[in-house]
């Protein structure tokens, strides 16, 4: 009966509260002498004791490393819609240190006394297993709408979901009778029962209970952690024998001890605790004891078909994430598309990245798998996630450096974002332009290009790139630069995602202060002459500006609003107000806010938290050139059509365009601005695109486009630099592994993708 979970040891701690510091410092004792786990008993009934919540809160600020329980709650004084958010709140505020014991309550007139249900010991079951469900379902956040649970003993209706825990919380269950070891087995994840209460004979029936119940429910009894709580002094050798004996024969891997004596905790930690565990050990390296596995029956049970789960390379098997990992919620999606991958790889190092690689490939990704790499998941067109296919998410690698103060030059890894970038890079008087958006990620945009908010001043983000460092579909880690491999390091500004993983960028850094940044809102009724004249104030404007333009859907029976958010690389307020007072010109003001900031408060503007992006993103891109009459009458028409939700005008031209257009893969330096438009009719918003706007456009710029039909690539690289860059995939990645982001293999040559 050894189900082959680690052995840990607990204490458990007497909440009392004369003096109050007292199991505090008990429990800081128990973390300092490497015990797992301090739990306390919660009898808030008891006047002589500290509340056990308040208690495991204060703990949890107080110490750093141990895990924290109650042992047990007290379900019927703690109502469970709360519990759930007290729990999953400290177990946040942790970093993943909390644990949940429940029961089903006892002493029933001291509860009744102070207001809570006093129910027969069969009813508590009851009560406890609708407790159970509240609870999980407040911590599910991957599901839509509020909790619904009609019980006897607890009601929700629509509660709403969350916080979720940082970790796969667990939660253990005292339980003694037949119907609660029954609910543990279906429900529970630790049966923790106390040794005194125990009568002999009561582990092998409790045992065999839960697990006939656990594989009544579809589960594996070994999902179940059996916890114990023991007392006693363990002077003799007997009392030893019996932990092991405990731990082989009954599987009892958590030891308990109820000790509220910091000599007697230390004498079981530094000799009970190693002998223990070091025959159990060599017991189970006889037996062939396989340990217990960390993914449920029902999460193995959703693996994807064609991935070979057991050969992850150990490089990266305590980091992988899978269908039925707890993080899988917080990484199968990204910012506009929702995913459903059937393996996430993180790689801590490029070492790891080339694991990955070899890994993908022995699992069909150049043939049939899909492979996605992903820095950090907001990329607009998508591609960075995928179904039933291998991510390789690389936000481990986020480390910003400085690597020459004098050149401002600064390595910056691919998993970091553009707004730690900027916060970093500002403490130095420093700035590089990279987007608007502080949740993008490093890899993704210096990659591809990089319009940003002081572009027409400083240029796209890969003209500052002075060296990437790439991992080669054949695993290969090599630097390139303007001194070695000079064709990759062309067209790893441009068109990186075809060519390998970027794993770090070193890039010189402006020297930027404080600038002034407006958002203006305008009366767009007359759309036509509205976009002409912003166009010709625009191109107008000094550099040191930089417009970017949005319109949302119309709204019915209100006025055509436009917003431009207005970056001006200055930081005298005099300066400032000239280089906007052209823009006021331009339709009548309905708003207007202008502050003088710094580049990093404008840029670093990312909620934070998982992606939970749905469905398939719809977005159109063209670069064009003077927004002439025509143009203007043009973009007026698609806005007027009213097949998007967002409509967005980004300024180019100036520093961009002073860089030769073969210099990089991107290559439209002639392009004065990027129009953008979502939609959520992927074929309406389409037909009014290829009618209205793409006439009028010189390219594409493909991180926001997802129309993968004929002829975008066309579109987005001109024939020498599509023809150069097909000599160079078929160089540095011939069996086309990185095909999965608008492929430059001919049609002709390139493999099938199942999609």
């Amino acid at each position: 009966m050894d189900y082959g979970h680690p052995i840990e040891f607990g204490v458990f701690i007497t909440p009392g509260n004369a003096p109050a510091q007292r199991p505090v410092q008990l429990a800081q004792a128990a973390e300092r002498l490497g015990f797992d786990l301090a739990t306390f008993q919660d009898h808030p009934y008891q006047p002589a004791f500290l509340d056990t919540w308040t208690l495991l809160s204060y703990l949890g600020a107080a110490t750093e490393r141990i895990r924290l329980a109650p042992n047990v709650a007290n379900v019927p004084l703690r109502q469970p819609a709360v519990l759930a958010r007290s729990a999953a709140s400290l177990d946040l505020l942790t970093g993943g240190r909390f644990e949940l014991g429940l029961g089903a309550g006892g002493f029933w007139d001291a509860i009744a006394a102070m207001g809570g249900d006093r129910l027969t010991p069969g009813q508590g079951v009851d009560a406890l297993a609708e407790a159970i469900a509240i609870i999980r379902g407040i911590w599910d956040t991957s599901e839509r709408g509020g909790v619904h649970v009609d019980g006897e003993h607890h009601r929700v209706a629509g509660a709403k979901r969350g916080p979720r825990p940082a970790h796969r919380l667990p939660i253990h269950i005292g339980a003694y009778k037949p119907r609660m070891l029954r609910l543990t087995g279906r429900l529970g994840d630790g049966w923790l029962p106390s040794l005194g209460y125990l009568q002999p004979g009561d582990l092998e029936r409790g045992n065999a209970t839960i697990d006939r119940a656990a594989e009544q429910a579809g589960r594996e009894p070994r999902e179940i952690r059996r916890l114990l709580n023991i007392g006693g002094d363990f002077a003799d050798d007997g009392r030893l024998e019996q932990l092991v004996e405990l731990a082989l024969e009954h599987g009892t891997s958590t030891f308990i001890l109820a000790a509220d004596d910091a000599g007697l905790m230390q004498r079981f930690i530094e000799e009970v605790a190693p002998e223990v565990r070091e025959r159990v050990a060599a017991e189970r390296t006889l037996r062939g004891t396989e340990p217990a596995g960390s993914i449920s029956a029902a999460g193995l049970r959703l693996r994807a078909a064609g991935i070979d789960y057991g050969a992850i390379p150990a490089s990266l098997r305590a980091t992988a994430v899978e269908p039925g990992s707890w993080e899988y919620p917080d990484v199968r999606s990204t910012y506009l598309r929702g995913g459903a991958p059937g393996l996430v790889l993180r790689p801590t190092n490029p070492g790891e990245v080339a694991d990955a690689l070899a890994y993908a490939r022995s699992q069909g990704a150049a043939e049939s798998v899909p492979l996605s790499i992903r820095s950090a998941g907001h990329g607009i067109s998508g591609r960075s996630t995928n179904d039933g296919g291998i991510v390789i998410e690389l936000g481990a690698l986020d480390r910003i450096d400085v690597v020459d103060a004098s050149r401002r030059l600064v390595r910056i890894g691919a998993g970091a974002t553009w707004g730690r970038v900027a916060t970093v890079l500002d403490e130095h008087g420093w700035a590089i332009s990279s987007g608007d958006y502080g949740g993008v990620g490093v890899g993704g945009l210096a990659t591809a290009g990089g319009v940003g908010f002081l572009g027409r001043e400083h240029g796209l983000t890969i003209d500052h790139v002075e060296a990437v460092e790439v991992v080669l579909a054949d695993g290969r880690l090599v630097r390139a630069s303007r001194d070695e491999h000079e064709e990759l390091f062309w067209g790893m500004r441009g068109a990186g995602a075809n060519l390998g993983v970027a794993v770090a960028f070193e890039i010189a850094a402006q020297p930027v202060g404080e600038i002034g940044f407006a958002q203006l809102a305008f009366d767009a009724s007359n759309t036509a002459g509205f976009f002409e004249r912003f166009g010709a104030v625009t191109e107008a404007s000094d550099r040191v500006v930089t417009p970017f333009l949005l319109l949302g859907g119309d709204r019915p029976g209100q006025p055509r609003v436009a917003q431009a958010m207005i970056a001006v690389d200055a930081s005298d307020p005099d300066t400032i107000v000239g280089h906007l007072q052209p823009f006021a010109t331009v339709a009548p003001l309905v708003g207007q806010h202008v502050v003088r900031t710094r580049y990093a408060s404008v840029i670093d503007n990312a909620p934070g938290g998982a992606h939970q992006g749905q469905g398939e993103p719809t977005t159109r891109s063209a670069l064009i050139g003077t927004i002439t009459p025509e143009v203007a009458r043009a973009l007026a028409r698609f806005v007027d059509a009213g097949v998007h939700y967002f409509f967005q005008v980004r300024a180019m031209g100036e520093a961009i365009a002073d860089v030769p257009a073969g210099a990089t893969a991107f290559a439209h330096r002639e392009a004065r601005f990027s129009v953008i438009a979502f939609g959520a009719d992927r074929a309406r918003l389409d037909a009014a695109w290829d009618t209205l706007i793409a006439p009028h456009a010189s390219g594409l710029y493909l991180s926001f486009e997802t129309d993968q039909r004929p002829g975008r690539l066309e579109e987005a690289f001109p024939p020498a630099t599509l023809a150069r860059l097909r000599a160079l995939k078929a160089e540095v990645d011939p069996e086309n592994l990185f095909r999965d982001n608008f492929n430059v293999v001919a049609a002709a040559q390139a493999p099938a993708a199942r999609v």
